[in-house]
């Protein structure tokens, strides 16, 4: 179990400010316009990424000037729109916004390059961009599938061709790649677009940022773009780049759930991107916005209401409405997503992917072609815990983050954020407060179970027996004649394990085992299997998955410096291991079970040494828990002691 996860519990509450990075969409266009420019450009609060870095490089390698400022600022040096490497060889990942303009841009350039990318982007269709360049004579030759990369360029062909049709309900970004290379050529050429243009903000976004490079396109409502003859970019010396539009729905979501008011700098009313606009949806689902020039900021509905479920047209915010999927499962009734065809070649097919990691939670989902309605579950914590993957797609990662208003989640595979936003989950946690746990650990029968449960009922807050998992692992191997020193095979046991806490009762597949686990053999085989680092991995999120609203009680070894190290309150108790050996004796007694309690005392002081000098996760005080010797104590005293820490800890820790 290798692989690379983030373990996210439960959230309650998120407010605080948020600066954003860089617009990835303007970003990358501004590095290829400034590239392609007469003069210098100097460009400030640049998107570093994954995406980004695609573009420096494969500009560097094009032979462009590029120099790191220091921060997020780089110095461009324009080449006046002839690359100075003729021959080059571009691996550009799964960056459609760098692959499809420099497409564009490569195929009326002039020169000989093979563009590829990563197994996804050669899924990515690329067929329409490639029919409107060779209609103006572009030499492209596909590598392999018909109409998706790799791509082979060569030297066009003179053409005297003025007009090009292109699809537009496929991808904005086939129209935004060819109307940047297009003074290229030198001549007047019109773009007519055939069927609906899809995510028409970022064609805005196109010829907002031509035109601060001076290249000024006329068009016709949606159908018809020219770029005049003569058009040449300049460079405007110095550029901002907003912060990324599509990066604050993330926050602004989780404003509106976790109460707020949460803020984000970077986009404000004056943006020119058109997933600002993310807002206002918002503010149509209830949620409290404001606006400044350079910022925006969302609570909660007033009064304690809740968000308001909506059909909605996404065309305008086709990429922020990814977060409303995952914010629908909180509003009162449906969401339905309209006109979001384009989410099927994205980095994934965001549809197909949306659902289907929905569904793991208990969320009901419709989908089809062109749109996803989501149904929300009769009550906000009745989302399960899952673990979610991500498709190697940003956008699912940082959406999937907002459902732990729901429910504890792992998510898989979470680096994939470096694309466009690499510092989101450290964010994110600087922002939201999660449920509060009390970590009770300490030696064996120094009285973690009786205290813990007493405490929970006094708080209110659920309970977990996290040494009963172990337990309950070691059982189920017994029965099922696994070893318990096969570390892959209890490991496999551990994964599969059908386990509930109802009221006193612990259950296994059902079945009441709460004395079959107390059994000493099992005791002896619940520390052997919890030596075995597969089983305590497999055995990770199944404890973390406890932690739920409004708090959690967690009993066990190692709650407060593995399972949860950000605990609100950490105890560790200990005793001596006469008076354990006399309340263990105590407790068989009553049960009818004769014992010797010299045999006891023995079994206590081996268990101690062998736990204490396990190779993993030995049984140890967290320099940050509270001590308490329990050999004095009743009780109650314990109790109130705990109880007393727990109270004194600030609530927003």
């Amino acid at each position: 179990m290798s692989r690379e996860f983030i373990d996210l519990p439960q959230m309650v509450s998120a407010r605080g400010c948020v600066r954003l990075p860089g617009s990835k969409s303007i970003s990358n266009r501004v590095l290829l316009l400034a590239a392609l420019a007469v003069g210098d450009t100097e460009i400030r609060d640049l998107l570093l990424s994954d995406d980004t870095e695609r573009m420096l490089d494969a500009l560097r390698r094009l032979g462009v000037g590029v120099s790191a400022l220091g921060g997020n600022a780089y110095r461009i040096a324009g080449v006046g729109g002839r690359f100075p490497v003729t021959e080059a060889d571009l691996f550009l990942g799964n960056a459609g916004t760098a692959f499809r303009p420099l497409t564009a841009a490569l195929a009326l350039a002039g020169g000989r390059y093979t563009l590829n990318g990563t197994p996804r982007m050669r899924e990515r269709p690329i067929g329409d961009l490639v029919d409107g360049l060779r209609q103006l004579g572009a030499d492209i030759a596909y590598l392999g599938a018909a109409g998706f990369p790799p791509l082979a360029i060569a030297t066009p062909s003179g053409s005297e061709v003025r007009t090009v049709r292109l699809r537009g309900d496929v991808s904005s970004q086939f129209l935004s790649g060819l109307l940047m290379a297009l003074p290229l050529r030198g001549a007047e050429t019109r773009v007519d677009i055939i069927g609906d243009l899809i995510s028409k903000p970022y064609v805005e976004i196109t010829l907002a940022m031509m035109a601060r490079f001076g290249v000024n396109v006329p068009r016709d409502g949606w159908r018809c773009f020219t770029v005049p003859a003569g058009s040449v970019y300049r460079s405007p010396g110095l550029l901002h780049v907003e912060g990324d539009a599509s990066s604050a729905s993330y926050f602004l979501a989780l404003g509106a759930l976790g109460g707020g008011p949460l803020r984000v700098e970077g986009v404000g009313r004056d943006s020119i991107q058109g997933d600002v606009r993310f807002a206002d949806v918002l503010a149509d689902m209830g949620a409290q916005i404001s606006h400044g020039p350079n910022w925006i900021e969302a609570a909660a509905p007033a009064g304690h209401g809740r968000l308001q479920g909506m059909s909605l047209d996404c065309n305008h915010i086709p990429d922020a409405a990814m977060t409303l999927a995952t914010l629908a499962p909180f509003a009162d009734g449906p969401t339905t997503l309209n006109n979001i065809a384009s989410w099927r070649v994205k980095e994934t097919d965001r549809i197909a992917a949306m659902a289907t990691e929905l569904r793991k939670l208990g969320v009901v989902v419709d989908e089809g072609d062109d749109f996803i309605r989501v149904w929300p579950p009769e009550a906000r914590h009745a989302l399960r815990p899952a673990v979610v993957d991500t498709y190697d797609d940003h956008r699912m990662a940082m959406c999937f983050s907002l459902m732990t208003f729901g429910a504890p989640l792992r998510i898989n595979d979470p680096n994939t954020v470096a694309k466009t936003f690499p510092d989101y989950f450290k964010l994110f946690t600087d922002v939201t407060a999660a449920v509060p746990v009390l970590a009770i650990d300490g030696i064996s029968a120094s009285g973690k179970g009786t205290i813990a449960t007493r405490v929970a009922d006094a708080l209110g807050w659920h309970y977990l027996d996290s040494g009963a998992l172990y337990r309950l692992t070691a059982l189920a191997a017994e029965r099922s004649g696994v070893r318990w020193d096969d570390e892959t095979g209890v490991a496999a046991i551990a994964e599969a394990l059908d386990v509930a806490f109802v009221g006193g009762a612990i259950l296994l597949a059902g079945d009441a085992v709460g004395d079959a686990i107390r059994r000493e053999e099992i005791s002896t085989g619940a520390s052997r299997v919890a030596a075995l680092p597969a089983v305590r991995e497999a055995l990770l999120f199944r404890q973390r998955a406890f932690r739920r609203a409004p708090g959690l009680v967690a009993d066990g070894r190692d709650m407060g410096s593995v399972v949860f190290p950000d605990s609100r309150c950490k105890v560790f108790l200990t005793a001596t291991a006469e008076k354990r050996a006399e309340r263990r004796y105590k407790q068989l007694l009553k049960k009818g079970i004769a014992v010797n309690i010299a045999a006891l005392l023995l079994d206590l002081r081996e268990r101690d040494e062998r736990d204490s000098q396990r190779g993993v996760a030995p049984t140890q005080q967290s320099a940050d828990a509270e001590l308490l010797d329990t050999t004095n104590l009743t009780i109650d005293i314990a109790v109130d002691q705990v109880l007393d820490w727990v109270n004194k800890v600030p609530r927003n820790r």
